[in-house]
């Protein structure tokens, strides 16, 4: 299965020499799922960003079932902000995300009770080594300085989302701030290509973790 930017993004949340999803990785989940939806929409034609803002494109609806509905919630006609698009569905955007990877047999789900009354769920990774990997390839764009004029726009947006929403199963705070002119470049290639997304990811995240944010593992 080739798997959509959603799916790699929600993945690679996951602390492997833990064997689960902690809360401080995944505070900003869903609004990380959504960028990456946006992102794909962009590259391939079903949105517009000129001058910041954004406004659904005319065109087939996508085959994967949440860049469509994520396409749906898109403004027509007149372009407009990226927060609410971003922000407003984040909390319903992780269990979507979540069922496609665990139909594919990705991730596995136990539901249960805490204390025998509040029900919960654990999500687990089948393929850790493969999310590693995954996460490696990104700590490497970032710590070796990777050249951001060369890289796919996939590989740019889990650079740039990871540091932006602080995933810090992937990049520490101490490398996010250590690595600055790095983000630097990467931040500014990417808004070269999708305008106005980027900043609207890190003030709705900024907003969640202000408020206790963070929404299902």
């Amino acid at each position: 299965m080739r798997q959509t930017l959603p799916q790699r993004l929600y993945l690679i949340c996951y602390t492997v020499d833990k064997g689960k999803f902690q809360l401080d990785s995944t505070q900003g989940r869903g609004q990380l799922l959504r960028a990456g939806a946006m992102t794909e929409l962009a590259r391939d034609g079903l949105l517009d960003a000129t001058g910041g803002k954004v406004v659904r494109r005319p065109g087939k609806t996508p085959d994967d079932s949440f860049a469509a509905a994520v396409w749906g919630d898109l403004p027509e006609g007149k372009p407009k902000g990226w927060l609410n698009y971003v922000h407003n569905k984040a909390h319903t955007a992780e269990a979507p995300v979540r069922d496609q990877l665990a139909a594919a047999g990705e991730v596995t789900i136990s539901r249960g009770g805490l204390m025998g009354l509040i029900p919960s769920e654990r999500v687990t990774v089948v393929h850790p080594e493969e999310v590693r990997v995954l996460q490696e390839r990104v700590r490497a764009t970032v710590l070796d300085g990777a050249d951001p004029a060369s890289m796919s726009l996939e590989d740019l947006a889990m650079a740039v989302f990871v540091a932006e929403v602080e995933v810090v199963c992937v990049l520490s705070r101490a490398e996010i701030g250590a690595h600055k002119q790095e983000l630097k470049g990467l931040f500014t290639r990417f808004d070269e290509i999708v305008p106005g997304l980027r900043p609207a990811l890190r003030d709705s995240y900024l907003a969640s973790r202000a408020a206790g944010g963070g929404w299902s593992a």
